[in-house]
């Protein structure tokens, strides 16, 4: 009775602060830049950790704990490849896309695709709008998966109760401080999740008696979860290892990652967020590969892999510290289902609602509607997680691969390489989206991760598409401006 007190007390003290940054975040929302990217204010902190929180979520967690659990040592590939992911997108995407956007005055990555290309005709901006929404409804989806297990394995409440209540609490915040809300949650459940994540396998390594003493009782389990290559070989063993190199291309797509470097307040902010945000992604990878290897020995068997992290929680801690490994977890999934909501919903109510067909709406009916539109989605998303597709890692993985190959090639070249056009653009968004789902529906994805494909399609479309097409003077004008020592916007929106 004791041990349910303290797991429900500290739950709802997390709460509670969750929920006050939301109500203090709605003070300072007022305009749909304010919504959608906190009027290009984060500091270093919020730009570096929100950008990597927002991206990791439940998969981390629950996902990735889960594999090593299962798989062992051979999981320890994917955190080079999502190390690469955020060294391409600091080093690379950041500061050029953070310039860029600034002089467009874009707000949303469709913004920017229309704004880049002169798209008068939308074409751009819509083909961007329905792929971010349907990726999104599933990424969302499978994070309020996630809070249903996590509640199930810590408070032995039933799956679609825990589903409920996660989405709501997300979803209240979200609504109310927009995308200000999201960022400085982000900060304290990036700590919390990093906390958990190097804390918790540390404490159970030591208390089991060293490293020394996981490695043997690893090997005495099974020899194989030693191994970095695991049981695979040959090919195998190579489409392994790709495709966990691969995640990392996945990060220049996530529209929910990369607005962080928009809203970034300048480049000094994306100096100093982006040593943050490595640092904490070090920490978080390879505690949540030791957490599972931590796991497997100390629980033995458990019927789903990915209950591992609250299962060691419970088990090594008194419950007060075990709640607040609770709220790790859940702030995993929400720093994550936050973002993807407010994206979601910006593909809805600015890219279609707006800049398509009400162009002059005013700024509070705008600011209102996309609240309306985050709750809706919400809504749609928490039926979705309430089927029985709950495979966290791989669902995430699917939805991951479908906004990666969508946009990562195209806001790549679209920064780098003048000779892009509109139709290259549109072209690669639909070859990468398109092979993503042929090549998972076809069962090609158990030799390859569907992303490293459709990555590389997309990529050879907007090259030759744009090759092919001929490039307008207004496209020309526009890259010459975006690249040129001017500070000055090239367009302004003017909100009524």
């Amino acid at each position: 009775m004791e041990g349910s007190f303290w797991l429900i007390f500290v739950f709802i003290v997390y709460m509670i602060g969750v929920l006050g940054v939301g109500i203090v975040a709605s003070r300072f929302t007022k305009t749909v830049k304010d919504f959608f990217l906190a009027n290009r204010s984060l500091g270093a902190l919020a730009t570096g950790i929100s950008s990597v929180a927002s991206s990791e979520s439940g998969w981390v967690v629950l996902g990735m704990v889960g594999v090593a659990y299962k798989e062992g040592a051979s999981a320890i590939w994917i955190a080079p490849g999502c190390l690469l992911g955020y060294l391409l997108n600091w080093y690379v995407i950041a500061r050029k896309l953070r310039k860029y956007t600034g002089k467009l005055d874009s707000l949303t990555i469709p913004d920017f695709l229309e704004d880049r290309f002169g798209d008068k005709g939308h074409i751009l901006r819509l083909t961007a709008a329905i792929i971010i929404f349907f990726c999104m409804l599933g990424y969302v989806g499978a994070q309020f998966n996630a809070a249903g297990k996590a509640f199930d394995a810590i408070f032995k409440m039933d799956y679609v109760q825990g589903v409920i209540l996660g989405a709501a609490i997300t979803i209240i915040y979200t609504l109310l401080g927009g995308f200000r809300a999201v960022s400085w949650t982000d900060v304290l459940q990036g700590l919390l999740m990093v906390l958990g994540l190097v804390f918790l396998p540390l404490y159970g390594i030591i208390k089991l008696g060293g490293f020394g003493v996981l490695f043997s009782r690893l090997g005495q389990i099974d020899p194989y979860l030693l191994t970095i290559s695991g049981k695979s070989t040959g090919f195998a063993l190579v489409g392994m290892i790709i495709g966990y190199l691969g995640i990392g291309l996945g990060y220049p797509g996530q529209p929910h990652v990369i607005t962080r470097y928009m809203a970034a307040r300048d480049n000094q902010v994306l100096r100093r967020g982006k040593v943050i945000a490595l640092t904490w992604g070090v920490f978080s990878y390879y505690g949540a590969i030791f957490l599972g290897l931590l796991g497997r020995v100390i629980l033995g068997n458990i019927a789903d892999p990915e209950y591992t992290f609250p299962y060691v929680a419970m088990k090594l801690f008194h419950p007060a510290l075990a709640g607040a490994m609770l709220a790790a977890i859940l702030s995993a999934i929400m720093s994550t289902a936050d973002s993807q909501l407010l994206v979601a919903a910006s593909s809805v109510a600015r890219d279609v609602y707006q800049k398509i067909f009400h162009k002059e709406v005013h700024r509070k009916s705008l600011v209102f509607i996309s609240r309306l539109i985050v709750l809706s989605l919400g809504l749609l998303s928490l039926l979705l997680a309430m089927t029985r597709s709950r495979v966290v890692f791989w669902f995430v993985l699917f939805a991951w691969s479908g906004l990666g190959a969508s946009f990562g090639p195209l806001i790549i070249l679209s920064l780098f390489w003048d000779r892009v056009t509109r139709w290259g653009a549109f072209a690669g968004m639909v070859v990468g989206f398109s092979t993503t789902v042929i090549w998972k529906t076809t069962g090609l994805s158990n030799h390859v991760y569907e992303l490293v494909p459709a990555f590389i399609m997309a990529a050879i479309a907007i090259v030759i598409v744009s090759l092919l097409t001929r490039k307008t003077l207004e496209e020309q004008n526009i890259y010459a401006e975006l690249n040129s020592e001017s500070e000055t916007p090239i367009k302004t929106e003017v909100e009524n």
